[in-house]
């Protein structure tokens, strides 16, 4: 929690749950990526936490924007972003919406499959496009599934595809899997897109770009390498597959970017046993799953958490959301381990959520409002 949080939340109470996001951190963030990575170009993960003071900070340091949808690229056009610095990555769209896109100006699409690509071509016609690939996900503590994606071979055969309809094939975009504490994962990955780019060479169709997606993680219980590891580890694959020839590169940071700019304020609302013989606490909060705690399903992202009796003596607890819904626990099969002085009402901090919370929050679910937050 930096200096600037802990001001927050002592000179200016507010209900709770809430979360407060430090730009500041965010800003040190992206110059690290930018230092580290000098020659790769930053499309900012909209979809991690789209909120407009953190979409207008990363336009004043001249970011880029990966969205999802038209709503996210009126988002960025909102906080002052131009159209040749948005790419909509999302491979499902609706034609029309596609269509939408093109008419704001928007030139780079990604897609996946050959009725996307048919669709691309009838109302984006010459737009750059790159095809997404599988790529595995092994490390990833939130692995992406098969649901975006196609083989190397099919992707090959989809940009020649793209070129024959007049439309710009430029690359290969792939995702390596959120909070990926695997080094080396992105090298496969890397080594499928420079056959596709030396195969497609020999039948003419040059293409320039490799996006390397996102998988930076933030600062969770589990240690992660730097920033700069990364950056080491993703310039030794591209000089191993590509050699002297190395493409345009994206990233697209989301959670790496504004993850460990968040701390959420939450309150204890409950501290109960299920038999007195029950050695293991459950520790209601005001904030659950639909609250905004989404990637605590299966218990994949395990948040720092702290209280203010974190000197005392601690012993483990389950620890649940204030909803009506039966799935609304965040850690069962691993116990937390949570100061015995914890009492109802004390307030609980939990770190590194700055991003992939305020957008997974339910609008209403038992009649909760959606999770506050503040900019500082």
């Amino acid at each position: 929690m930096t200096v600037r949080i802990q001001n927050f939340f002592k000179d200016s109470p507010h209900s709770t749950p809430c979360l407060v996001i430090d730009l500041e951190v965010i800003k040190a963030k992206f110059l690290e990526f930018q230092q580290t990575m000098p020659k790769t170009k930053i499309y900012y993960a909209v979809k991690a936490n789209p909120a407009p003071e953190i979409l207008k900070l990363l336009v004043e340091l001249g970011a880029y924007f990966d969205t999802a949808s038209v709503q996210e690229i009126k988002m960025c056009f909102d906080a002052g972003a131009t159209a040749d610095k948005i790419s909509y990555g999302n491979t499902i769209k609706k034609e029309r919406d596609i269509a939408t896109a093109y008419g704001m100006g928007v030139r780079l699409f990604a897609f996946d499959s050959q009725n996307e690509l048919e669709k691309l071509a009838r109302v984006a016609p010459k737009s750059k496009l790159m095809c997404r690939i599988l790529c595995d996900c092994k490390g990833a503590q939130w692995p992406l599934s098969r649901k975006f994606g196609c083989e190397s071979d099919m992707a090959q055969e989809l940009l020649e595809n793209a070129h024959k309809l007049g439309m710009i094939p430029v690359g290969v975009s792939f995702h390596v899997g959120s909070q990926q504490i695997n080094l080396h994962t992105w090298d496969d990955a890397l080594a499928g897109a420079a056959k596709i780019f030396h195969d497609l060479a020999e039948k003419g169709i040059n293409l320039s770009l490799v996006n390397m997606g996102g998988g930076f993680p933030a600062q969770y219980l589990t240690v992660t390498p730097d920033t700069q590891d990364y950056s080491d580890a993703i310039d030794a694959s591209l000089r191993k597959h590509f050699g002297d020839n190395i493409p345009d590169t994206i990233i697209e940071p989301g959670r790496g970017l504004v993850g460990q700019a968040g701390v959420l304020q939450t309150e204890v609302v409950l501290i109960s046993q299920k038999s007195k013989y029950d050695d293991v606490r459950w520790v209601y909060l005001d904030i659950g799953k639909f609250g905004g705690l989404a990637e605590t399903m299966d218990e994949a992202i395990r948040y720092p958490i702290t209280t203010p009796h974190d000197d005392d003596d601690t012993a483990p607890c389950i620890i649940a959301g204030p909803t009506c819904d039966s799935v609304d626990i965040l850690y069962e099969q691993n116990t937390y381990p949570l100061p015995v002085s914890l009492e109802i009402g004390d307030k609980v901090y939990i770190h590194a959520t700055g991003a992939y919370t305020t957008t997974y929050a339910s609008v209403a679910f038992n009649g909760f409002e959606p999770l506050k937050y503040y900019c500082i």
